[in-house]
């Protein structure tokens, strides 16, 4: 048997974890509040800061941000929601959590985000919203977007679970739409091990999303067991249990002064990549947009399946081989079978996002990486390259 390239396994998205996390989530147990508290108050006004917005809600997932930003907006049975099928199942889940449909538009193959040129044509008496996703961290064209919404009287809600430090022409994400909702998920830019959040300038939606988010209570437990005093709730509505916890808060809190840094190391990486696999039988990522910031979420190879003689998951087990983790971002959620058997798709109906599909391909880019963990994912995929060329 060969030996790997590696003598340990390189875990895709593994997590940059520093004493200052580790010291962060100790003070909280020490305080003694580790439900929703003073930390997560905290967290919500700091990242409303740092987006530029009036309101920043925290709750435990984005696909809960998704699944809140759509009932608080009044989406519900018999309405539709515009999103590409490019994503993670989350997106469409939130929608169909509603009693909504989810109506796809297909991916653009350079950006994998939704081809706004195809939009207008989904748009129906039912639709209610357009929800882009913002893929790998690389902002879709929020232009087009805007205008065919302003022309339709559509909301507009962002998934930008990979796109915390992106900006679109001078814009951060998250203070464009009508609501963004972000992720803060163990694999994400800014990690709470599972979180979310929503950004919003709406004081109404801003209201009912907090609401929605602990029971349809109008007092979060900090508020009512301060040491302001007691204080009596109200149900308004049924709610659901969606509260991010301060534990969570005390992570997110510990990195966001440190977010423009790991940037940097992802982009270090990234370009490094770049360099090295220029001239092998892969399609780069496409070059981020003039005048936006590209999160860089998440590095994604597009395997030219005529220059190789293997398939996309031959090559994810021969890079397993090498010990050098790998995703795939994503299997386009119309080839998935409850949706293709709920909805009637076919493949050929997103032909753009299941040519994606079937050879997509993402490396480690964490900033946890070393220099030589870089050198040894570079390493074997040229291995593998030349193996199956």
């Amino acid at each position: 048997m060969k030996k790997a390239r590696r003598d340990t396994f390189l875990v895709y998205g593994s997590p940059l974890v520093t004493s200052v996390e580790v010291d962060a989530v100790s003070d909280v147990m020490r305080s003694g509040w580790l439900g929703t508290g003073p930390k997560v108050l905290e967290f919500e006004k700091t990242f409303a800061a740092y987006i530029g917005v009036k309101h920043a809600i925290a709750l435990n997932s984005c696909t809960a941000s998704l699944h809140l930003s759509m009932l608080a907006a009044g989406i519900g049975p018999g309405d539709e929601v515009i999103t590409c099928p490019l994503t993670f199942c989350a997106t469409a889940n939130a929608i169909i959590h509603t009693g909504a449909t989810p109506v796809f538009v297909d991916a653009d193959f350079s950006s994998q985000n939704i081809d706004v040129t195809r939009i207008e044509k989904a748009i129906s008496s039912r639709t209610k919203a357009i929800l882009p996703i913002h893929f790998a961290g690389r902002p879709c064209n929020m232009d087009a977007i805007i205008n065919v919404a302003q022309k339709y009287n559509l909301l507009i809600i962002e998934d930008a679970a990979h796109a915390i430090e992106s900006i679109y022409k001078g814009k951060k994400i998250g203070s464009i739409g009508d609501m963004t909702c972000f992720s803060f998920y163990i694999t994400k830019n800014i990690y709470t091990a599972e979180g979310g959040m929503v950004t919003t300038n709406d004081d109404e939606i801003a209201s009912k999303i907090k609401m929605y988010g602990l029971h349809g209570m109008t007092k979060d437990a900090w508020s009512r067991y301060s040491d302001k005093g007691y204080k009596h709730y109200q149900v308004i509505f049924p709610g659901f249990k969606y509260n991010m916890t301060d534990i969570s808060a005390a992570l997110g809190l510990s990195q966001l002064p440190h977010i423009d840094s790991l940037l940097s190391r992802r982009i270090e990486i990234w370009e490094t990549y770049n360099v090295a696999f220029a001239d092998l039988p892969l399609q780069l990522p496409a070059l981020p947009e003039e005048n936006t910031t590209h999160a860089r979420h998440l590095y994604t190879l597009l395997l030219d399946l005529k220059r190789l003689t293997c398939t996309r998951d031959e090559f994810m087990e021969a890079l397993y081989q090498e010990n050098i983790g790998t995703g795939v971002h994503y299997i386009s959620l119309h080839l998935h079978p409850y949706y293709k058997d709920r909805f009637h798709f076919q493949t050929a109906d997103f032909p753009v996002a299941a040519r994606i599909s079937e050879r997509t391909l993402s490396l480690p880019l964490s900033p946890k990486l070393s220099d030589e963990d870089v050198a040894s994912v570079i390493s074997a995929v040229k291995y593998v390259c030349a193996n199956f060329s």
